[in-house]
């Protein structure tokens, strides 16, 4: 090999190493972002980096594009590691024409989408694009659909995460919608299918950028995100943290980490962080943290359907999913939000072999005629589906309430559950109270002199009758009531026993989950 060769390979590799130059780097960290080599550096372990595709370039002439020709075409890819395990890689470079998104900017995406598939590696995208390469018309297009079919063919094998690091816009934002999680930055990072003076020009409706579909919206409202990050250190750091709770693919098991909480910890405080009366709301949070190894528990969707709290936890270093209702919230009633937030939870866990555990207070579904007309019906039926379709260890534990069809669908006995706990203050009925009285007692409540005391008699006996957990108990749909300070070594004892589950669903295509 002579000195020419290798002086001209040098040269090209610093050509590409530019991005689109030194003036376009400067406007990149003026808005308060980095670069895409510089998200890839603090995002992997320290020179572990592998780069494909460096010197990949469009093939478009038309409208001047000839002059425009950049290597590696607005997307950087390749393999790294994280914490030692391996993982595909892709920072799409808003200082390269802006990251628009081309026919060879797709291409070098399927090919590394293909690589961590057949490697069995998690992927994980960084966002930052204008959108489509008009100049290039349908190739773009056409690079979607092939970066998307592999979104689709990845789903449930190997993790996908994306991070959006600057604005997504129009098809793109199917990308990171196809994956499992979706990481944005505060004030920096947008996705919406049409911008705001489409909108305007369609809708005569007025509305800024951030207002249409920033961090917050997305995190808060359309729960399209799952994570949210007040700057990008914190959400590629964000992006550590999570695969530390993720398998490498679904025939691996989450990392187990060295437990320093003992597992047969009993937690007095649990006594009394459940009040006696009904109507009193607490942070089931608290509860959470109580039973899980100390300082294991992190929130998937916090700000999104609040009533609902998952999040994956260890319990004597291996992973777990936990899914509650949250009394602080809404009284913890399942709405539209919380069923897909909690369907959806439980699919992640189940296709990358994390064992679920529920925690239960809930009073019902949400009534209203909005509920309704938007579908609640099907909306709930989602999470009956997912905890049927389910096959990992499922364990429940019904602290308080669990009233009507939420009982059924919040992981019971009933939904292939492998163990059911209830703690003493469990109450499992059709309905409350006050309700079930006044359909039950209708015609004595219309006769009665009294009508007020005589329906307090009955809501008293009712609930002696039925607000406790022993009923469900003496007929086996509970399979112990516990002391809650035992809840912890119970459950790691249950979840060691299960550790070798093996469950086959009927053999099939596919399922019609509700949507």
């Amino acid at each position: 090999m002579t000195d020419h060769q290798l002086a001209k390979l040098q040269r090209l590799k610093e050509e590409a190493l530019q991005g689109g130059g030194e003036a376009r780097v400067a406007r990149q960290h003026e808005l308060g972002k980095w670069t895409a080599r510089e998200r890839i550096d603090h995002l992997l372990d320290a020179g572990s980096f592998q780069e494909l595709g460096m010197f990949v370039k469009h093939q478009i002439a038309d409208f001047g594009m000839d002059k425009k020709r950049y290597a590696g075409d607005a997307v950087i890819t390749g393999l790294g590691a994280i914490a030692g395990r391996q993982v595909a890689v892709y920072a799409q470079d808003f200082t390269v024409l802006g990251g628009s998104f081309s026919q060879m900017h797709a291409r070098k995406i399927v090919t590394l989408q293909d690589m961590a598939l057949e490697a069995g590696v998690p992927i994980i995208g960084l966002m930052d694009s204008g959108g489509a390469r008009i100049q290039e018309g349908i190739r773009g297009l056409a690079g979607y659909g092939a970066m998307f079919s592999r979104n689709v063919l990845s789903s449930g094998v190997i993790p996908q995460i994306s991070l959006m690091m600057g604005p997504s816009a129009g098809g793109s934002v199917y990308a990171p919608a196809l994956t499992d999680f979706v990481i944005m930055v505060k004030d920096t990072s947008t996705m919406f299918l049409t911008g705001p003076d489409v909108v305007e020009a369609v809708t005569g409706e007025q509305v800024s950028t951030e207002e249409l579909g920033g961090a917050m919206v997305h995190n808060t409202r359309s729960g399209v995100a799952h994570f949210l990050a007040a700057d990008e250190a914190g959400a590629l750091a964000m992006v550590r943290l999570l695969l530390d709770y993720l398998p490498q693919n679904n025939t691996d098991d989450p990392p187990l980490a060295s437990a320093n909480d003992p597992a047969t910890r009993q937690e007095p405080a649990l006594l009394h962080m459940v009040p006696a009366t009904d109507d009193q709301p607490y942070d089931v949070k608290q509860v959470l943290q109580a039973v899980v190894d100390q300082g294991s528990f992190l929130q998937v969707q916090p700000y999104f359907a609040r009533n609902a709290v998952v999040g994956f936890a260890r319990m004597a270093g291996h992973v777990v999913g936990l899914i509650a209702n949250q009394p602080a919230f809404l009284a913890g009633v399942l709405d539209i939000d919380a069923s897909d937030k909690i369907a959806h939870f439980i699919r992640i866990c189940d296709a990358f072999n994390i064992p679920l555990l529920t925690f239960v207070d809930t009073p019902g579904f949400l009534p209203g005629v909005n509920q309704e007309h938007s579908g609640v019906i099907r909306h709930g039926a989602k999470i009956i589906y997912a905890y049927v379709e389910a096959t990992v260890p499922k364990i429940s534990v019904i602290l308080r309430k669990a009233m009507g069809g939420a009982y059924i669908a919040m992981s019971s006995r009933e939904m292939r559950s492998d163990l059911a706990l209830a703690w003493p203050s469990a109450q499992i009925a059709v309905m409350g109270a006050e309700g079930a009285v006044r359909i039950l007692h209708r015609r004595d409540l219309a006769q009665a002199e009294d009508p007020a005391r005589l329906e307090a008699d009955f809501v008293q006996a009712y609930r002696e009758k039925f607000f406790n957990p022993y009923v469900a108990a003496e007929l086996g749909f509970i399979d112990d009531v516990i002391d809650p300070r035992e809840t912890r070594p119970r459950l790691i004892k249950a979840l060691a026993f299960l550790r070798s589950k093996v469950q086959q669903n009927p053999p099939k295509k596919h399922g019609l989950m509700p949507v």
